[in-house]
């Protein structure tokens, strides 16, 4: 961390704290609910860090979407959760994501925050089957937001070990007003816009009842690495190049599949077909003629460049592909997801004497496009044969795939490959076997539409048997329907390897060339745009009741009780593409990720629970929470949860506050129930971990790169995980003018359910002996990745909040920082191991990034009808990550620095209401345009990512945004 970043926010925040009291309407002294807890209280009086974000703050920051919001919270850890980290091509538990967007407290993932509208849980969404999407959220309907950092098992049950994020709806909103919000980059590409119309009548204490609708649209465009210079893969001397040979001008290769032998252009004469031409004593494998001496280079073609074979090879590999180009798949993908939301808030409020009865429908549409780059097409592609459903086999299309010498492309390759191994003139006529990245076929996109709804009556009011007490029922029904449908860039199977080895399509054309108006149209007529992928829908029904109230007099005062219960029904369906007879190959679309075998027709689960909650005022300043909730789950029996929370005022200044709670979580649907996917691994070499112990590849014995599938899916003997979580702090407030809060937390997690990277596997070997599965010869075949069970992760970290307020010159000058210092994040992979090395600030593939710091401050200063605000975000950095052939000493890279630098953007605002019933914000967001820091972030297994760290950093650029609301009455 810069200390001096961290001071300055200090000093600004500081200047209040000796000043006149805070500018603050008088408020009723009322006792309200307070996420965390089932009782009322007045709203200071909780023993729990929960941070409010009003209306106002939102508007300020220019914030129309929950995904915006959540960026800003410093205690959001940061992992695949946002439209960037999953833009690209995913693999293993980011899948089914589509165009969805999450929150991750405390860095415990997705499916460890709790997400909570007016209090109450909504379906999580229709394709991963167990985190919420955070798109469905109304935010144009929003009063404020509140977010608890503490555990809450005790209180909601399961999903909240990392914290609980709580969505308010307004509140007896009169009037009419429309308000419209731009957000527009310098650079273009990744716009927002936002248009909504509210109106509301009646008073709930006047009229006895009260009528709010809010319409609302935001519409996320696309961004494309190609619109960002910081996006740029071909950087070997920092340790970045792309793993990919599939080029836009195609590379030759020789055929390597089992059960596929093509004697081809680069087979050695007199040799066996899969044995190249020889160079400076080394056998070639594969050649990209435009890298040969002599030849244009690889970077005469666009988004090509030579390809770093050392980074990603063994040494003894590297010389085979020295004469391979390799494409920027990372400037070639869309780097923000577009996504368009459309959301409808109705609520009715009607007063029945002292009894509240409210009526909600939310309904929700969001529309988003997943774009990835171009299909890669390979000759003799990963297997011979392939398993059709029915449990036979038939032969894959493209294991007999090559290039005819009656193609237009073939003479000019084969006269340029010739020309540098002349003994290869004998092949004249034999075909080409080759990786091609086909441009023609489009860009691969999948359109995703995801329904949302909740359905909810609710009744509240005091008990009219017990004096003093309240009480609040409800009933809701949410769901979140989805489908995903193939749009461009995806062609039928059988047909796309006959146009190839018919000649048709050339995979050999330069910059300028093109495909013949033939070949187009028959590419086009074999499109599959249009093809249902999957769809998928969760449902919750819930039933729940609380009553709260004093229960009898202590000398320091009222003890204050809850009781509660709790009943849903979870279900779950995820459909599969049944439209087409998937046991005939020639129906089969290439490359498409249908994921049949995780369909499932309908499971579902019943969750039961009592819970309970008392305030105990022990002595006068000390007041102890203690609350219990006992669950039982279908499938899983039954859990009890306690928590306990303290909070002592010895000054009227001064509150410290400290709780202790155990928590837990059951697996999702997904993860106990998805099919078994069988995947060949592709990305750089590895070796067999049980004959080379170092696990580096090498020219050793037993060290050489070897070949072998995955798998990942489900598994139904998964167990729920537990968990512990602590909070100790206190809250000063030395003026009414300045305060601040600091709190220690940590949270520990067993049986933690992961799914660990290839890397962790291959590394701890000897730990999961079960996962290398092997043939007859005891050659490894496959490593088995499905979620399991893990030992401990221990996260434990400092949270600073610090709020301070002035007059000046007749205005009022206030500041305020959001800081989180992370102390320790470290895990064991069995309970039988010791903790692994720690993992603050050290770069992870899939999981969450441990930053050190994270902050967000800002200063704001408002004088009459203006208000400016200037808004600071910062991160530090931390060490990136490593390629193959550095860590194993094969490839140099002078300029190569594992660490990544710190991130910070500044965004400034100003609000003007001197016009009557009209309110206009102006800003300028990221205002130093300030690029994310250079990151390897490059997947050689799926080829995505690149020089930047989407999990980090913002690509947008600088922007200018633009919000008028217009009150009509």
């Amino acid at each position: 961390m810069k200390l001096n970043q961290l001071a300055r926010c200090l000093v600004v925040v500081g200047l209040g704290a000796h000043a006149a009291a805070w500018s603050q309407e008088v408020q009723k002294m009322e006792r309200v609910e307070i996420t965390g807890s089932s009782i009322k209280r007045i709203q200071d009086e909780g023993a729990l860090p929960v941070q409010t974000i009003s209306r106002r703050d939102l508007d300020r920051q220019g914030i129309v979407s929950a995904e915006q919001l959540i960026a800003t919270l410093s205690a959001n850890g940061n992992g695949l959760d946002n439209l960037a980290s999953n833009a690209d091509v995913v693999s293993g538990q980011a899948r089914g994501n589509n165009g969805a967007t999450s929150a991750n407290l405390r860095l415990q993932g997705a499916n460890a925050t709790l997400i909570l509208l007016n209090g109450r849980r909504i379906a999580a969404h229709g394709l991963n089957g167990g985190v919420v999407d955070l798109n469905q959220i109304p935010m144009a309907a929003i009063e404020r937001v509140e977010v608890l950092k503490d555990g809450a098992s005790s209180t909601y049950g399961t999903d909240a070990v990392g914290g609980v994020i709580n969505f308010i709806l307004r509140k007896d909103y009169q009037g009419l007003q429309a308000s419209a919000f731009t957000d527009v980059t310098e650079h273009g590409g990744g716009n927002i816009y936002r248009a909504s119309l509210t109106g509301g009548a009646g008073n709930i204490d006047k009229d006895g009842f009260n009528l709010l609708a809010v319409l609302s649209v935001t519409d996320n465009k696309r961004l494309d690495g190609s619109q960002r210079d910081f996006v740029n893969s071909f950087q070997p001397d920092r340790g970045l190049s792309p793993d990919t040979r599939g080029t836009p001008f195609a590379t030759l290769f020789l055929p390597t599949t089992t059960g596929t032998t093509i004697r081809n252009v680069l087979s050695r004469p007199g040799s066996n077909a899969n044995t190249g031409p020889l160079y400076n004593g080394a056998a070639i494998n594969s050649v990209n003629i435009l890298d040969l001496p002599g030849q244009a280079g690889c970077a005469s073609q666009p988004g090509m460049g030579p390809y770093a074979e050392k980074l990603w090879n063994s040494a003894s590999a590297s010389p085979a592909n020295q004469f391979g180009c390799a494409w920027d798949t990372g400037r070639a993908a869309v780097i923000q997801q577009p996504v368009k939301n459309t959301n409808l808030v109705t609520r009715g409020q009607l007063k029945l004497g002292e009894h509240l009865l409210t009526g909600e429908l939310l309904l929700g549409k969001s529309e988003s496009t997943k774009y990835f780059s171009p299909n890669q097409i390979s000759s003799a592609a990963s297997t011979s044969t392939l398993g059709l459903p029915n449990g036979t086999t038939t032969r894959n299309p493209f294991a007999d795939l090559a290039y005819p010498s009656s193609g237009a492309g073939y003479q000019r390759v084969f006269d340029a490959l010739v020309a540098q191994f002349p003994s290869l003139a004998a092949n004249q006529g034999l075909p080409m076997t080759f990786r091609w990245r086909c441009m023609e076929c489009g860009e691969r996109a999948i359109g995703t539409d995801t329904d949302t709804g909740r359905y909810l009556l609710s009744l509240d009011g005091p008990l009219p048997f017990l004096k003093d007490w309240d009480y609040k029922a409800g009933a809701s029904h949410a769901y979140s329907k989805s489908t995903s449908t193939l749009g461009s860039g995806y062609h039928n199977y059988v047909g796309l390897a006959n146009l190839i080895n018919t000649g048709v399509l050339n995979p050999f054309l330069l910059a300028g060339e093109s495909q013949t108006p033939a070949a187009l149209a028959a590419l086009n007529a074999i499109s599959a745009a249009g093809t249902e992928l999957y769809g998928g829908k969760y449902t919750t029904d819930q039933f729940d009741a609380t009553v709260s109230g004093p229960v009898f007099k202590l000398p320091a005062g009222e003890v204050m009780a809850a009781l509660g219960v709790d009943y849903r029904i979870e279900k779950y369906r995820f459909d599969g593409n049944t439209s087409v007879n998937t046991n005939d190959i020639n129906t089969w679309v290439y490359n498409a990720p249908f994921d049949n075998i995780n369909a499932l027709s309908g499971v579902k689960r019943k969750v039961g629970a009592i819970f309970g909650e008392t305030i105990i005022p022990i002595v006068k300043n000390l007041d102890l929470n203690l609350s219990v909730r006992y669950d039982k789950y279908t499938g899983f029996g039954s859990t009890t949860n306690p928590k306990a929370s303290v909070r002592y005022q010895p000054l009227e200044s001064l509150v410290f506050r400290a709780s202790y709670s155990t928590g837990f979580r059951v697996p999702t649907f997904n993860q106990l129930f998805n099919g078994v996917t069988e995947s060949p691994y592709t990305g750089a070499g590895v070796p067999d971990p049980a004959t080379c112990p170092g696990n580096v590849v090498s020219n050793a014995p037993g060290c050489q790169a070897i070949t072998f599938n995955t798998l990942f899916g489900g598994k139904p003997d998964l167990r729920p995980e537990e968990s512990k979580m602590s909070n100790i702090g206190f809250v000063w407030q030395p003026s009414p003018a300045f305060n601040m809060s600091v709190d220690l937390w940590d949270i520990k997690r067993d049986g933690q359910i992961q799914s660990l990277t290839l890397s962790q596997i291959l590394n701890n070997y000897q730990l999961f002996p079960e996962a290398f599965l092997r043939d007859s010869t005891g050659a490894l075949k496959i490593v088995d990745t499905r979620w399991i069970n893990t030992g401990e992760t221990r996260t434990r970290g400092l949270e600073l909040s610090m709020r301070g307020s002035t007059p000046l010159n007749g205005g009022r000058l206030t500041a305020g920082l959001d800081g989180t210092y992370l102390l320790e994040k470290k895990s064991k992979l069995l309970d039988n191991v010791p903790f692994g090395p720690s993992e603050v600030g050290r770069f992870t593939r899939s999981s969450e990034l441990g930053l050190r710091w994270k902050h967000s401050a800002y200063i704001t200063y408002a004088y009459g009808d203006w208000a400016w605000s200037l808004r600071q975000q910062y991160s530090t950095g931390y060490y990136g990550y490593v390629p193959p052939g550095i860590a194993n000493g094969n490839a140099t890279a002078p300029a190569f620095d594992p660490w990544v630098k710190p991130y910070y953007l500044h965004h400034v605002s100003v609000a003007y209401t001197g016009i009557k019933n009209l309110t206009i914000t102006a800003g300028i967001k990221n205002i130093l345009d300030q690029d994310p820091p250079f990151a390897n972030s490059y997947d050689s297994n799926t080829g995505s990512g690149s020089s930047w760290e989407p999990r980090v950093a913002d690509p947008r650029g600088r922007s200018f945004t633009l919000g008028l609301d217009y009150k009509f009455f």
